[in-house]
């Protein structure tokens, strides 16, 4: 069983029992939107020495969440799942993924760097993103950050200070796969 250092946090107990199973590892769940100031704390304190990742639900509230955690701890990582692959019996949720993609999506995690602006948003308006729903949603597959509207994904690919020319080049293997 593979062990990770950093804490993960999620949103409740059955994504913990999912990832505890998978991993030998720490969780720590925040029971939803109702995150109490001791939790935050704990995540802060724990954050400082070992880490933390963030590995949310694909909707509103884990956005909620991802966001929160993002400011307590600025260098935290960041694993996302598709919205397709987290539908189960009552909602959307990291319990439901399967053990294949929650596995992939730790080992594509990924780092935001806050103030990093390596794309303008001009140039984000040239890459032909904006009113093309498939292709968004594919560029999010491929990066791994989950899906996003156009302003939230020309945030995160500023956090990952991409660049024009390399998002000219996804685009165009996206293009040849076609």
């Amino acid at each position: 069983m593979k062990r990770i250092k950093e804490l993960i946090v999620v949103e409740g107990k059955h994504d913990r029992d999912r990832l505890e199973k998978l991993f030998d590892c720490d969780v720590i769940c925040t029971d939803g939107l109702s995150m109490s100031e001791d939790v935050l704390e704990t995540i802060r304190t724990i954050g400082t020495k070992r880490g933390v990742i963030v590995f949310t639900d694909p909707d509103h509230p884990g956005e909620v969440i991802r966001r929160r955690i993002g400011e307590i701890v600025p260098d935290c990582q960041h694993v996302f799942v598709n919205r397709t692959d987290a539908i189960g019996r009552r909602n959307v949720g990291v319990e439901y993924v399967s053990d294949e993609n929650i596995i992939r999506a730790l080992e594509n995690r990924i780092t935001f760097e806050k103030d990093s602006e390596s794309l303008k948003w001009e140039q984000f308006c040239s890459l032909g993103i904006i009113g093309n729903k498939d292709k968004r949603t594919k560029l999010c597959e491929i990066l791994h950050i989950g899906y996003s509207n156009n302003k939230t994904l020309f945030k995160r690919l500023n956090m990952m200070g991409m660049t024009q020319q390399q998002l000219t080049d996804i685009l165009k293997e996206l293009e040849n796969e076609r």
